[in-house]
C-alpha cells in the first residue's frame, strides 16, 4: 500500500469541543475533509473512542462508502492496540460518511509516552496517516483480599472440561467484531439504580482458598451489593448473544451493543431474556442473585471492548459523541 502523505499535507486544527471531555481535530486534502472527535486522555482501564466525519466537495464527485480506517494506540513507539473503524452513518445530501473507532486502555498500564494514530485508506493505492494529540493520566486501583470457603475455592480452581469449554465459548464471543452490528450510540445506563458497590473495576484481588493457598487476579467489573431478586436491566440497546448458567459466573447474560463492545451481567438468580433476543436500554434481563462464585447476593456488571475489560462508568457518558 502506497503512503501518499503522512500528515495529509494539510493544516491540523485542534479546537475545544462542546463535549467537555472531548477534543476535535480537522485534517484536509484536495479530496477529503476529516473531522475527528475523540477523548484525548489515556487513562488505565478506560478506552479511547474516535468519531470521524469524512466529506468530499460535491464538485469532486460522490463520496464512496468503501473507505477504511484504523485507530492505533502507541506506547513508547510500539503499537499496543489496533482496531478498525466501522461505518455508523452516511448522508447523501451532505456527502458525509461517519465512522467510529475505539481501543481499550489496559488497566495494567502505569505510564509511558503515548500517541494515537489514524490510518485512512481511500483506495487500494492511497493511504494517509496522522497523529492525534493525547495526554496520559494515571489511575490508582483498590486492593482487597477475599477469603473463599470450600465451595467457592472449588469453583475458582475448577479445571473441568465443562468450565474450560464455557470460558472458550465466552472468549470467542467477546473477541468477535461484526462491523454491521451498530445498535447503541447514545450514553449507556446503569443496570440497577443502587449506588452501593461492594467491589470496583480494576480491584487487585488476592483470593485465599480454604486450603490456605492463594492467587491474585484483577476484578473486571463493578459489583452492586443488592438483594437477590433485584431487577437487572440492559445498559443499552443491543442483541443478547449469551444467556445461560455458567460454573463461575452463575446465571449470566451478555449483550452486544457495537462491533466488539459487549456488556456482561453475572451471578443472577433468574433470566428473563433468551439468546438472539433484541433488547432496548432499560429492558429487564433478569434478577440478581448469588449463583456461581459469589460470597453473597450481588450483580457483577462488566464491559468488554475488543475482548478487553473497560471501566463500566466510561460508557455512562456520551462516549460516541452523538450529541456533538
Amino acid at each position: 500500500m502506497k503512503i501518499i502523505n503522512r500528515f495529509f499535507a494539510a493544516l491540523l486544527f485542534v479546537i475545544s469541543s462542546p463535549v467537555l471531555w472531548a477534543t476535535n481535530a480537522k485534517y484536509e486534502s484536495e479530496l477529503y475533509t476529516l473531522n475527528v472527535t475523540y477523548n484525548e486522555k489515556i487513562i488505565p482501564g478506560d478506552a479511547v473512542f474516535a468519531r470521524m466525519k469524512i466529506t468530499t466537495p460535491k464538485k469532486k464527485g460522490k463520496l464512496e462508502t468503501d473507505k477504511k480506517a484504523s485507530l492505533i494506540l502507541i506506547q513508547d513507539k510500539k503499537a499496543i492496540e489496533t482496531s478498525p473503524f466501522y461505518q455508523i452513518d452516511f448522508n447523501k445530501k451532505t456527502n458525509t460518511l461517519e465512522m467510529l473507532g475505539s481501543v481499550p486502555v489496559s488497566p495494567w498500564i502505569s505510564g509511558g509516552t503515548f500517541s494515537l494514530k489514524v490510518i485512512f485508506s481511500s483506495s487500494e493505492e492511497e493511504s494517509f496517516e496522522f497523529l492525534l494529540p493525547v495526554v496520559f493520566e494515571n489511575r490508582e486501583f483498590n486492593k482487597e483480599t477475599i477469603e473463599l470457603d470450600a465451595k467457592n475455592s472449588a469453583i475458582k480452581n475448577d479445571t473441568s472440561p465443562e468450565r474450560v469449554a464455557q470460558i472458550e465459548k465466552l472468549n470467542n464471543i467477546l473477541f468477535t467484531t461484526m462491523p454491521s452490528d451498530v445498535y447503541a450510540l447514545k450514553p449507556f445506563e446503569a443496570p440497577n439504580p443502587s449506588t452501593r458497590y461492594t467491589a470496583y473495576f480494576g480491584d487487585r484481588r488476592v483470593y485465599v482458598y480454604s486450603n490456605g493457598k492463594s492467587s491474585t487476579s484483577l476484578h473486571y467489573g463493578n459489583d452492586y451489593g443488592i438483594p437477590t431478586g433485584s431487577d437487572v436491566k440492559s445498559c443499552a440497546d443491543g442483541k443478547v448473544v449469551m444467556a445461560e448458567n455458567r460454573i463461575s459466573t452463575g446465571w449470566s447474560v451478555v449483550v452486544e451493543h457495537l462491533p466488539g463492545l459487549y456488556s456482561l451481567y453475572y451471578h443472577m438468580s433468574e433470566l428473563i431474556v433468551k439468546e438472539g433476543q433484541m433488547v432496548k436500554a432499560g429492558d429487564l434481563l433478569g434478577k440478581s442473585g448469588a449463583t456461581g462464585l459469589a460470597t453473597g447476593p450481588h450483580l457483577h456488571w462488566e464491559m468488554r471492548l475488543n475482548g478487553s475489560a473497560v471501566r463500566p462508568e466510561f460508557f455512562l457518558r456520551d462516549f460516541t459523541f452523538s450529541e456533538e
